[in-house]
Protein backbone atom coordinates (compact mmCIF):
# COMPACT_ATOMS: atom_id res chain seq x y z
CA UNK A 1 0.00 0.00 0.00
CA UNK A 2 1.31 3.68 -0.95
CA UNK A 3 1.59 5.99 1.68
CA UNK A 4 1.69 9.76 -0.16
CA UNK A 5 0.34 11.93 2.51
CA UNK A 6 0.51 10.99 6.30
CA UNK A 7 -0.34 12.61 9.10
CA UNK A 8 -0.61 10.87 12.65
CA UNK A 9 -0.84 11.38 16.85
CA UNK A 10 2.17 10.04 17.05
CA UNK A 11 3.81 6.53 17.66
CA UNK A 12 4.50 3.73 20.44
CA UNK A 13 1.71 4.10 23.32
CA UNK A 14 0.47 7.60 22.32
CA UNK A 15 -0.16 6.22 18.90
CA UNK A 16 -3.02 3.91 20.64
CA UNK A 17 -6.16 6.06 20.92
CA UNK A 18 -6.69 6.45 24.60
CA UNK A 19 -9.81 5.44 26.56
CA UNK A 20 -9.42 8.79 28.59
CA UNK A 21 -9.75 11.28 25.72
CA UNK A 22 -12.22 12.83 27.62
CA UNK A 23 -10.89 16.06 27.21
CA UNK A 24 -12.15 15.90 23.79
CA UNK A 25 -16.01 15.51 24.63
CA UNK A 26 -15.93 11.82 23.17
CA UNK A 27 -17.37 10.51 26.27
CA UNK A 28 -21.25 11.63 27.16
CA UNK A 29 -20.31 12.49 30.67
CA UNK A 30 -16.80 12.53 30.99
CA UNK A 31 -15.03 12.13 34.37
CA UNK A 32 -13.26 15.12 34.56
CA UNK A 33 -16.67 17.43 34.41
CA UNK A 34 -17.13 15.72 37.74
CA UNK A 35 -14.28 16.46 39.79
CA UNK A 36 -14.17 19.17 41.84
CA UNK A 37 -11.58 21.75 39.07
CA UNK A 38 -8.47 21.84 41.96
CA UNK A 39 -9.02 18.28 42.45
CA UNK A 40 -8.04 18.26 38.95
CA UNK A 41 -5.38 20.60 39.16
CA UNK A 42 -3.44 18.75 42.31
CA UNK A 43 -3.37 15.38 39.81
CA UNK A 44 -1.48 17.58 37.18
CA UNK A 45 0.43 18.61 39.51
CA UNK A 46 1.69 15.65 40.64
CA UNK A 47 2.38 14.46 37.01
CA UNK A 48 4.06 17.34 36.52
CA UNK A 49 6.39 17.87 39.22
CA UNK A 50 7.11 14.25 39.06
CA UNK A 51 8.27 14.88 35.00
CA UNK A 52 10.42 18.27 36.44
CA UNK A 53 12.14 16.24 39.48
CA UNK A 54 12.59 12.49 37.49
CA UNK A 55 12.66 10.82 40.97
CA UNK A 56 11.17 11.89 44.60
CA UNK A 57 11.26 10.98 48.04
CA UNK A 58 7.96 10.95 49.53
CA UNK A 59 9.73 13.41 51.82
CA UNK A 60 10.88 15.77 49.50
CA UNK A 61 7.97 15.70 47.35
CA UNK A 62 5.52 16.20 50.73
CA UNK A 63 7.68 19.41 51.13
CA UNK A 64 7.10 20.57 47.27
CA UNK A 65 3.66 19.99 47.87
CA UNK A 66 3.38 22.01 51.00
CA UNK A 67 5.45 25.01 48.86
CA UNK A 68 1.93 24.82 46.16
CA UNK A 69 -0.78 27.21 46.78
CA UNK A 70 -2.72 23.79 46.08
CA UNK A 71 -1.95 22.18 49.64
CA UNK A 72 -3.82 25.27 51.80
CA UNK A 73 -0.53 24.77 53.59
CA UNK A 74 -1.19 21.22 54.55
CA UNK A 75 0.96 17.93 53.96
CA UNK A 76 -0.12 15.33 51.55
CA UNK A 77 -1.17 12.08 53.55
CA UNK A 78 -0.35 8.95 52.41
CA UNK A 79 -3.94 7.88 51.49
CA UNK A 80 -4.31 11.25 49.75
CA UNK A 81 -0.62 10.78 47.78
CA UNK A 82 -1.94 6.95 47.19
CA UNK A 83 -5.53 8.36 45.73
CA UNK A 84 -3.75 10.77 43.55
CA UNK A 85 -1.18 8.41 42.03
CA UNK A 86 -4.11 6.15 41.12
CA UNK A 87 -5.85 8.97 39.36
CA UNK A 88 -2.82 9.68 37.84
CA UNK A 89 -2.09 6.48 36.30
CA UNK A 90 -6.63 6.15 35.18
CA UNK A 91 -6.89 9.07 33.68
CA UNK A 92 -3.70 10.48 32.16
CA UNK A 93 -2.22 6.78 31.33
CA UNK A 94 0.80 7.45 33.38
CA UNK A 95 2.46 5.22 35.65
CA UNK A 96 3.65 6.28 38.39
CA UNK A 97 6.36 3.58 39.73
CA UNK A 98 8.69 3.33 42.98
CA UNK A 99 12.33 2.15 43.06
CA UNK A 100 14.03 0.04 45.92
CA UNK A 101 15.25 3.70 47.65
CA UNK A 102 11.60 5.03 47.88
CA UNK A 103 11.53 7.55 45.12
CA UNK A 104 8.83 7.85 42.95
CA UNK A 105 9.36 8.98 39.34
CA UNK A 106 7.44 8.49 36.09
CA UNK A 107 7.71 5.25 34.09
CA UNK A 108 8.38 6.18 30.39
CA UNK A 109 7.14 4.79 27.21
CA UNK A 110 8.72 1.59 25.76
CA UNK A 111 10.85 4.17 23.75
CA UNK A 112 12.25 5.64 26.27
CA UNK A 113 11.21 9.07 25.72
CA UNK A 114 8.45 11.50 26.26
CA UNK A 115 4.79 11.27 25.26
CA UNK A 116 3.45 14.32 23.37
CA UNK A 117 -0.04 13.13 23.80
CA UNK A 118 0.46 13.06 27.53
CA UNK A 119 1.81 16.36 27.37
CA UNK A 120 -0.87 17.27 25.30
CA UNK A 121 -3.50 15.83 27.75
CA UNK A 122 -2.00 17.04 30.57
CA UNK A 123 -2.05 21.06 29.39
CA UNK A 124 -5.44 20.43 28.13
CA UNK A 125 -6.85 19.63 31.65
CA UNK A 126 -4.87 22.11 33.46
CA UNK A 127 -5.40 24.96 30.71
CA UNK A 128 -9.61 24.43 30.55
CA UNK A 129 -9.73 23.93 34.51
CA UNK A 130 -7.81 27.06 35.22
CA UNK A 131 -9.74 29.22 32.17
CA UNK A 132 -13.25 28.15 33.31
CA UNK A 133 -12.47 29.47 37.03
CA UNK A 134 -11.69 32.27 35.36
CA UNK A 135 -14.32 33.91 33.69
CA UNK A 136 -13.60 37.56 35.45
CA UNK A 137 -10.78 38.06 33.11
CA UNK A 138 -12.13 36.33 29.85
CA UNK A 139 -11.79 39.59 27.75
CA UNK A 140 -8.24 39.58 28.72
CA UNK A 141 -7.17 36.03 27.58
CA UNK A 142 -6.97 35.23 23.76
CA UNK A 143 -6.77 32.13 22.05
CA UNK A 144 -6.35 30.73 18.51
CA UNK A 145 -9.94 28.57 16.92
CA UNK A 146 -9.20 25.32 16.36
CA UNK A 147 -11.60 24.95 13.41
CA UNK A 148 -13.90 21.50 12.98
CA UNK A 149 -12.34 20.38 16.38
CA UNK A 150 -15.76 20.18 18.48
CA UNK A 151 -17.73 19.32 15.54
CA UNK A 152 -16.11 16.22 13.75
CA UNK A 153 -13.06 15.21 15.73
CA UNK A 154 -15.70 13.24 18.40
CA UNK A 155 -16.86 11.33 15.40
CA UNK A 156 -13.46 10.40 13.88
CA UNK A 157 -11.96 9.38 17.39
CA UNK A 158 -15.08 6.92 18.02
CA UNK A 159 -14.66 5.22 14.77
CA UNK A 160 -10.91 5.00 15.34
CA UNK A 161 -11.58 3.58 18.86
CA UNK A 162 -14.17 1.15 17.07
CA UNK A 163 -12.29 0.23 14.36
CA UNK A 164 -15.43 1.52 12.05
CA UNK A 165 -15.36 3.74 9.14
CA UNK A 166 -16.98 7.09 8.68
CA UNK A 167 -19.23 9.08 5.40
CA UNK A 168 -18.61 12.18 4.97
CA UNK A 169 -18.59 15.22 2.91
CA UNK A 170 -15.84 17.35 1.68
CA UNK A 171 -15.29 20.44 -0.14
CA UNK A 172 -11.46 20.27 -0.76
CA UNK A 173 -9.50 23.66 -1.81
CA UNK A 174 -8.72 22.39 -5.29
CA UNK A 175 -12.26 21.44 -6.10
CA UNK A 176 -15.13 22.85 -7.28
CA UNK A 177 -17.94 20.71 -5.79
CA UNK A 178 -18.50 18.97 -3.25
CA UNK A 179 -17.76 15.30 -2.98
CA UNK A 180 -20.46 13.60 -1.45
CA UNK A 181 -20.69 10.51 0.45
CA UNK A 182 -16.91 9.07 1.15
CA UNK A 183 -16.63 6.46 2.89
CA UNK A 184 -13.09 6.38 4.96
CA UNK A 185 -11.23 4.66 7.27
CA UNK A 186 -9.90 6.85 9.95
CA UNK A 187 -5.94 5.31 10.51
CA UNK A 188 -4.15 8.47 12.23
CA UNK A 189 -5.45 12.29 13.51
CA UNK A 190 -2.86 14.88 13.41
CA UNK A 191 -3.62 18.78 14.16
CA UNK A 192 -0.69 21.31 12.31
CA UNK A 193 -0.81 24.96 12.08
CA UNK A 194 -4.16 25.04 14.14
CA UNK A 195 -6.23 23.04 12.17
CA UNK A 196 -7.07 19.11 12.70
CA UNK A 197 -6.16 16.43 9.28
CA UNK A 198 -7.47 12.55 9.15
CA UNK A 199 -5.46 10.10 7.42
CA UNK A 200 -6.38 6.63 6.27
CA UNK A 201 -7.97 4.40 3.57
CA UNK A 202 -10.88 5.57 1.06
CA UNK A 203 -12.88 2.81 0.70
CA UNK A 204 -13.67 3.10 -2.88
CA UNK A 205 -10.62 3.61 -4.05
CA UNK A 206 -8.58 1.68 -1.41
CA UNK A 207 -5.27 4.16 -1.59
CA UNK A 208 -4.17 6.02 1.19
CA UNK A 209 -5.49 9.91 1.57
CA UNK A 210 -5.29 12.98 4.18
CA UNK A 211 -8.26 15.10 4.70
CA UNK A 212 -8.63 18.38 6.87
CA UNK A 213 -11.62 18.18 8.96
CA UNK A 214 -12.68 21.91 8.68
CA UNK A 215 -13.21 21.08 5.25
CA UNK A 216 -15.61 18.26 6.28
CA UNK A 217 -19.26 19.66 5.61
CA UNK A 218 -20.98 16.48 7.36
CA UNK A 219 -20.37 13.12 9.08
CA UNK A 220 -21.98 10.07 10.09
CA UNK A 221 -20.90 7.02 11.38
CA UNK A 222 -20.02 4.00 8.26
CA UNK A 223 -20.66 0.11 9.41
CA UNK A 224 -17.42 -1.20 7.40
CA UNK A 225 -14.92 -2.66 10.01
CA UNK A 226 -11.12 -2.10 9.85
CA UNK A 227 -8.30 -3.25 11.45
CA UNK A 228 -5.30 -0.81 11.77
CA UNK A 229 -2.37 -2.67 9.22
CA UNK A 230 0.87 -3.77 11.42
CA UNK A 231 2.77 -1.83 9.33
CA UNK A 232 1.00 1.19 9.23
CA UNK A 233 3.34 2.26 12.00
CA UNK A 234 2.75 6.56 13.14
CA UNK A 235 6.38 6.78 13.81
CA UNK A 236 7.59 5.82 11.07
CA UNK A 237 5.54 7.56 8.47
CA UNK A 238 5.57 10.89 9.91
CA UNK A 239 8.94 11.03 12.17
CA UNK A 240 10.70 12.15 9.21
CA UNK A 241 8.63 15.34 7.99
CA UNK A 242 7.44 18.67 8.56
CA UNK A 243 3.63 19.50 8.42
CA UNK A 244 1.59 16.50 6.87
CA UNK A 245 3.18 15.65 3.23
CA UNK A 246 4.74 12.53 2.87
CA UNK A 247 6.18 10.73 -0.06
CA UNK A 248 8.26 7.47 -0.66
CA UNK A 249 11.68 9.67 -0.76
CA UNK A 250 14.38 8.92 1.73
CA UNK A 251 14.86 11.82 4.52
CA UNK A 252 17.61 14.14 3.94
CA UNK A 253 19.89 15.57 5.99
CA UNK A 254 19.21 19.42 6.37
CA UNK A 255 21.57 21.91 7.89
CA UNK A 256 19.99 25.38 9.21
CA UNK A 257 22.54 28.37 10.00
CA UNK A 258 20.39 30.11 12.55
CA UNK A 259 21.23 33.64 14.03
CA UNK A 260 22.10 33.98 17.47
CA UNK A 261 18.16 34.87 18.56
CA UNK A 262 16.60 32.37 16.30
CA UNK A 263 18.94 29.52 17.74
CA UNK A 264 17.08 31.05 20.98
CA UNK A 265 14.26 29.88 19.85
CA UNK A 266 15.23 26.62 18.29
CA UNK A 267 16.80 25.82 21.29
CA UNK A 268 13.63 26.45 23.64
CA UNK A 269 11.45 24.87 21.03
CA UNK A 270 13.12 22.83 18.19
CA UNK A 271 12.42 23.15 14.65
CA UNK A 272 12.30 19.06 14.59
CA UNK A 273 12.75 16.24 17.17
CA UNK A 274 15.65 15.13 15.12
CA UNK A 275 17.72 18.58 16.33
CA UNK A 276 20.91 18.58 16.81
CA UNK A 277 23.33 21.79 17.68
CA UNK A 278 26.39 21.01 15.32
CA UNK A 279 27.86 24.06 15.77
CA UNK A 280 27.60 27.61 18.45
CA UNK A 281 29.39 30.97 17.60
CA UNK A 282 28.94 33.99 19.01
CA UNK A 283 26.58 35.46 16.10
CA UNK A 284 24.79 32.31 14.92
CA UNK A 285 24.62 28.57 15.50
CA UNK A 286 24.22 25.54 12.65
CA UNK A 287 21.25 22.66 13.29
CA UNK A 288 20.97 19.40 11.52
CA UNK A 289 18.29 17.24 10.68
CA UNK A 290 17.06 14.23 9.14
CA UNK A 291 13.85 15.49 6.88
CA UNK A 292 12.32 14.61 3.58
CA UNK A 293 11.70 17.41 1.38
CA UNK A 294 7.99 18.61 1.29
CA UNK A 295 6.00 21.84 0.49
CA UNK A 296 5.43 22.76 4.53
CA UNK A 297 9.15 22.02 4.84
CA UNK A 298 9.75 25.19 2.44
CA UNK A 299 7.37 26.94 3.49
CA UNK A 300 8.55 26.93 7.03
CA UNK A 301 11.69 27.77 5.74
CA UNK A 302 10.75 30.97 3.79
CA UNK A 303 8.36 31.99 6.88
CA UNK A 304 11.56 32.59 8.86
CA UNK A 305 13.21 35.26 6.34
CA UNK A 306 16.56 36.29 7.34
CA UNK A 307 16.65 34.64 10.48
CA UNK A 308 17.69 31.42 9.23
CA UNK A 309 19.96 30.24 5.72
CA UNK A 310 19.90 26.78 4.28
CA UNK A 311 23.30 25.24 4.32
CA UNK A 312 22.30 21.86 2.88
CA UNK A 313 20.83 19.57 0.87
CA UNK A 314 21.71 22.23 -2.16
CA UNK A 315 18.31 21.01 -3.69
CA UNK A 316 16.40 22.50 -1.00
CA UNK A 317 18.76 25.73 -1.05
CA UNK A 318 17.47 26.30 -4.07
CA UNK A 319 13.98 25.60 -3.64
CA UNK A 320 14.08 28.58 -0.79
CA UNK A 321 15.67 30.57 -2.90
CA UNK A 322 12.65 30.12 -5.64
CA UNK A 323 10.05 30.86 -3.48
CA UNK A 324 11.76 33.90 -1.90
CA UNK A 325 12.40 35.09 -5.20
CA UNK A 326 8.90 34.71 -6.71
CA UNK A 327 7.80 36.45 -3.06
CA UNK A 328 9.64 39.16 -3.86
CA UNK A 329 8.76 39.99 -7.28
CA UNK A 330 5.60 40.96 -5.76
CA UNK A 331 6.90 43.71 -4.64
CA UNK A 332 9.15 44.92 -7.85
Amino acid sequence: MEWEVISVLGGGEEGKIQENLVILGVEPEPQYLRMNKQQILRYVWLADTLRAHRRLTKERLNQLWMKSELSDGNPLPDRTFYHYRRAVEEIFKIEIGCNSQGEYFIVENDEGGRSGMTDWLLDSFAINTLLADSSDIAGRVEVEEVPSAREFLPAVINAMRGGKSVIFDYAGFNRSMIERGIEFLPYFLKRYKQRWYMAGVRVKSGDIRTYALDRVKAMRPGEKSYELPADASAADIFGDIIGITSSKADARTVRLRATRTQAKYFRALPFHTSQKEELTADDHSEFTYRLKLNYELVHELVGLGDAVEVLEPKELRIMVAEELKKALKQYE
